[in-house]
């Protein structure tokens, strides 16, 4: 088999043969195959597309390029739930004890943040003692025990896909539909689960800006999800505005209990609902979504949920105390509002400003070196579909020193006032089943 004979097939739009796929990624992991020759096969890829059995033999081929997590000693279907990332999302904090509670086991591996705010593990550090490491032995007990573990991911977990990405980073063909959906499919796949979630995020602070592209994705990895043996699921959500209204690690944990409270912000709550009912079906607890969400409601209102949380918390050397006195996490110096020049309606909030401006108050990293202040961020006062009065304050910036013009500039550029009313943002726009 030669590497030219594979691209030159694939550059004529003819599909590869799960060996040839299989061949090809051994050959670019163990260093054989030079990188010239991987980007020219992902660009091949990025204009010719590949079929849903190609998708699916790469996603494996990823998968069986290092490690894999065994949890069949995990009583149940394991769930898990995926995003595709955007600002503010601190849904696992919240869902992942909630569908626990109902006795589903979520035994998830999650990463650290690059970007505006920090990953879920960094989130989960802001509470006093968490931590993210835990063996395998201790990990599959946590989760027989309590039904859920959040821990880092394993550094050989799908070790291809991390070569295939950073190449695709510098050559142009990171915005391909196969590529990405095998990326984040091998990685889930590696991790264990039984059936899979999938929050595909879309708008202004989403990687996917329009509905349709969003779609696409959606179909792609639920495709693949199903046809290696994994039930799978899909919903779009809405990512033209933070989730919530904090931005920030500490700021986004505290806002995360208070969903477990039943008094979180309506569209986190909401999109808590929606997911956790998926996973609860997924995981044959309930017979319909619908009995799965009101199961879910029952175990907020009744306060099994946040008994969880704390059981949780616990477990993995956390201060559980956190929940019942969110000050036991770290607060930030300063908090400073951040004032409407003008009156009106909110009609638009460019999320990736108000993710920008938090990463500089030092809530996320631009590099991989950077340290994270876990007490600062931002706290959206008024979001799409709400008055302002001039002068009335837009959001409240949680920050550490007191010269903060470059970021208030960001929130002002974010806002998008105008003099007639608008509805508030479609939350969930689709879902994608088999």
């Amino acid at each position: 088999m030669r590497m030219v004979d594979l691209i030159e097939k694939k550059r004529d739009g003819l599909a590869l043969s799960k060996e040839e796929i299989e061949w090809f990624i051994s050959g670019y992991t163990n260093g054989e195959i030079p990188d010239y020759q991987i980007s020219a096969i992902a660009m091949a890829i990025f204009f010719q597309d590949m079929t849903a059995e190609e998708r699916a033999d790469l996603t494996m081929a990823m998968v069986h390029s290092g490690e894999t997590i065994d949890l069949s000693s995990i009583d149940g279907i394991k769930v898990d739930k995926h995003s595709t990332g955007g600002v503010g999302d601190k849904t696992t904090i919240a869902l992942a004890p909630l569908v626990a509670a109902l006795g589903v086991p979520v035994a998830k591996m999650s990463g650290r943040g690059l970007g505006h705010t920090g990953g879920t593990l960094d989130k989960l550090e802001a509470i006093p003692g968490f931590s993210i490491e835990l063996d395998n032995n201790a990990f599959t007990a946590q989760v027989n025990k309590h039904k859920v573990a959040v821990v880092g991911q394993t550094s050989n977990l799908a070790p291809a896909d991390k070569l295939l990405y950073s190449l695709r980073d510098v050559t142009a063909t990171v915005n391909s539909i196969p590529l990405i959906a095998s990326s984040v499919m091998s990685k889930k796949i590696a991790s264990g689960a039984d059936a899979i979630v999938l929050d595909v995020k879309v708008g202004s602070g989403a990687f996917m800006k329009d509905v349709e592209q969003a779609k696409e994705l959606a179909e792609a990895m639920v495709e693949i999800g199903n046809k290696l043996g994994r039930r799978t699921m899909a919903i779009i959500s809405d990512m033209n505005q933070p989730l919530g209204q904090s931005v920030g690690n500490a700021l986004e944990v505290k806002e995360a209990i208070e969903v477990l409270k039943g008094k979180g912000p309506k569209d986190l709550h909401e999109l808590c609902l929606t997911l956790g009912s998926y996973m609860v079906y997924l995981a044959q607890k309930a017979p319909s979504i619908q009995e799965a969400r009101v199961q879910l409601q029952e175990v907020i209102d009744n306060g099994q949920a946040l008994e969880t949380l704390k059981a949780f918390i616990e477990a993995q050397g956390g201060d559980p105390r956190v929940v019942d006195e969110p000050e036991q996490m770290l607060g930030a110096k300063y908090q400073i509002e951040v004032a409407s020049s003008k009156s009106g309606y909110v009609h638009a909030i460019e999320a990736h400003l108000i993710g920008n401006a938090a990463m500089k108050l030092g809530a996320g990293r631009e590099t991989k070196e950077d340290q994270i202040d876990l007490s600062v961020g931002v706290v959206l006062q008024k979001k799409i579909g709400d008055h302002v009065n001039e002068g009335e304050a837009l959001v409240t910036l949680h920050c550490s020193k007191e010269q903060v013009d470059e970021v208030k500039n960001l929130i002002l550029r974010a806002y998008q006032l105008n003099a007639d009313p608008v509805q508030e943002q479609t939350l969930i726009y689709e879902t994608i089943e088999k």
